[in-house]
């Protein structure tokens, strides 16, 4: 075995306790083993696939890093940015790194291929005479061929999150040779994408894993039929989209529909199908939030997450500033006006097409999920048993909640979505889950196919599904340019802070190099990708006075065309190997390229 190829870490999270529903993903394995040592032994093999699990993407592992990374990655979008100075996030916003420094590049880069070639090793090494294979009753029926199966997933769902940040990427479908992995080429992102579909067929047409496990309790954590469905649909939607698809062709998009349609077919004829989850009052005020704070176990709306954390340090660093006791809150994701913008009033209008809007009471009369996603001021919070409720106060430059020594807002904005309502007196732990797919992103995933092949008139039933667990009216009789809009706008508010936005604004090529950060401040600020605004809220003479300015720690995404629309490749990688090349506009000159970091 050669370890440079499969040297897989462990994770071992020094800011949370990882814990699962089930024991699976608690297996360890010593992994300095032999092969002849982990593949002649039932354990050391299923404890080999578990750490493959590992390599899974998490919205939530920034916050295993409390210094640099514990905020959402949508602080690296228009979405939401940081107060605080060091986040790696700032220098992807501003423009800070280069290929030999590219902090995000070569982790991710080096995850996925580590997780990838992991894969293959399972796949080539993992032996029928040990795990077994034979016909049960239960979840275990044949279970070689459901592992295999798992094992096949997770090689391209790393594929695709590899493609995702890089575009072309080298596909490993074996374990490489020496010389095979010192000569990789890569291959174009749209059909990488096809060749993760044409996997994911594969693996539904082996019939090897379930739509959803009969135990989910034992099973939570492994790959179901229904995650396959869903990588699927979404391989094939970013193959569709713009950045991908340089010639429309409207074909890529009538497959990528199909395939959404595919998963909701193939859920209504489930016996236990996925839904959006709703209160058991089904109350549009508390449907989306309680959806992510509730039952992040076993939740029917959660198709795959990589892990559930067992931990008060999301709440730590989500919660508005000014919240203290025996641990403080430090608020470290500002969402921005931008984001806070996009939410409809409760007409189902954009702000600047609602007469009834009113700046100076601006979330009055709003989208319920603009309430259920994010801390503004004037909203009341904290735990009442401990007398910490009270209102938001971000008012500048004293409000209790605006800025601190350790965090704090530039916006005016905090994240709620996911934040539970935790007493800082007397915390306690709580269960979190990212969703790496949920239905809701499926549901949009066919609206938004259906309506760029021109089938506008049968995607309204899908967007309008989402819209109605939160109350908001459904949309209809609109142009496929117009209902484009909306279902953007959709994803953008529905997806928040579950990293989306940073792959649905360059695969639809929303930076493009006829608008500049000038000429689009005459749009909408829910339409401009470049300028990044913040609410300023003062107390004149009692009163409540809403002002929106350029923020002041990143006025401007730094966006530089056509390198903003990927991740370099990591230098040392490209020295190692010249036949990757470098993604157009990472290139460095012959003198930077070849200094040692």
């Amino acid at each position: 075995m050669k370890k440079y190829l499969f040297n897989i870490f462990l994770v071992v999270f020094a800011l949370m306790s990882l814990t699962s529903c089930s024991d699976y993903l608690d297996k360890e394995v010593d992994l300095t083993l032999s092969d002849e040592e982990i593949f002649s032994n039932y354990d050391n093999t299923n404890g080999f696939l578990a750490n493959i699990y590992t390599y899974l993407p998490d919205a939530f592992h920034g916050y295993t890093d409390g210094q640099y990374l514990a905020a959402s990655r949508d602080c690296m979008t228009d979405n939401a940015t940081s107060f605080w100075s060091v986040h790696r996030y700032n220098t992807i916003q501003s423009d800070g790194y280069d290929a030999t420094n590219h902090y995000f590049a070569e982790q991710y880069w080096e995850n996925d291929l580590k997780g990838i070639r992991a894969s293959n090793q399972f796949l080539e090494k993992a032996r029928v005479s040990v795990v077994g294979n034979s016909a049960k009753s239960n979840d275990d029926n044949h279970l070689y061929n459901r592992w295999m199966a798992e094992a096949r997933f997770l090689r391209a769902m790393l594929h695709f999150d590899l493609a995702s940040w890089f575009g072309a990427i080298p596909i490993e479908d074996h374990v490489l040779t020496n010389a095979e992995a010192s000569t990789m080429t890569r291959t174009p992102a749209a059909d990488a994408y096809k060749w993760i579909a044409d996997e994911c067929d594969s693996i539904i047409n082996s019939g090897a894993l379930p739509f959803r496990y009969s135990d989910e309790n034992s099973n939570w954590g492994h790959i179901n039929g229904a995650a396959v469905y869903a990588l699927k649909s979404r391989a094939l939607l970013y193959r569709a989209s713009p950045l991908n698809n340089t010639s429309n062709n409207g074909d890529w998009w009538t497959e990528a529909a199909q395939a959404a349609l595919d998963f909701i077919s193939v859920n209504a004829k489930s016996s236990n199908p996925y839904k959006l989850y709703t209160t058991a009052s089904n109350d549009p005020s508390q449907n989306y939030y309680q959806c992510f704070v509730s039952t992040p176990h076993l939740n029917n709306e959660f198709i795959l997450s990589r892990s559930e954390w067992s931990t008060y340090d999301i709440e730590l660093f989500l919660s508005p500033c000014g919240y203290s006791g025996n641990v403080n809150s430090v608020g470290r994701t500002n969402p921005t006006e931008n984001l806070v913008a996009s939410y409809e009033t409760i007409n189902g209008l954009p702000i600047d097409k609602d007469p009834t809007y009113n700046a100076q009471k601006p979330y009055e009369n709003r989208d319920p999920r603009l309430n259920q996603t994010i801390f503004h001021h004037g909203m009341y919070w904290g735990d009442s048993n401990n007398d910490e409720y009270r209102m938001i106060d971000v008012s500048e430059p004293d409000g209790s909640d605006y800025q601190e020594l350790h965090g704090g807002t530039t916006t005016g904005y905090y994240e709620k979505k996911f934040c539970n309502n935790m007493s800082f007196k007397n915390p306690t732990t709580y269960t979190h889950a990212c969703p790496i797919f949920r239905y809701a992103e499926i549901l949009l995933n066919a609206a938004e196919a259906l309506n760029e092949c021109g089938r506008t008139s049968e995607a309204y039933t899908y967007v309008n599904q989402v819209r109605a667990r939160v109350g908001m009216p459904g949309y209809s009789n609109m142009t496929q340019p117009q209902f484009r809009e909306r279902i953007h706008n959709e994803r953008r508010v529905e997806l928040a802070f579950e990293d989306h936005r940073f792959f649905d604004v360059r695969r639809w090529k929303l930076f493009t190099d006829n608008v500049s950060a000038a000429a689009e401040k005459s749009k909408p600020i829910y339409d401009q990708v470049y300028n990044l605004y913040s609410t300023h809220v003062t107390i004149n003479d009692g009163k409540t006075v809403y002002t929106i300015k350029n923020n002041s720690v990143h006025p401007q995404l730094g966006i530089v065309l056509p390198k903003s629309y990927l991740f370099p490749i990591p230098n040392e990688e490209y020295k190692k190997d010249n036949a990757l090349g470098q993604n157009s506009g990472w290139e460095l000159s012959p003198s930077a390229a070849s200094s040692v970091k």
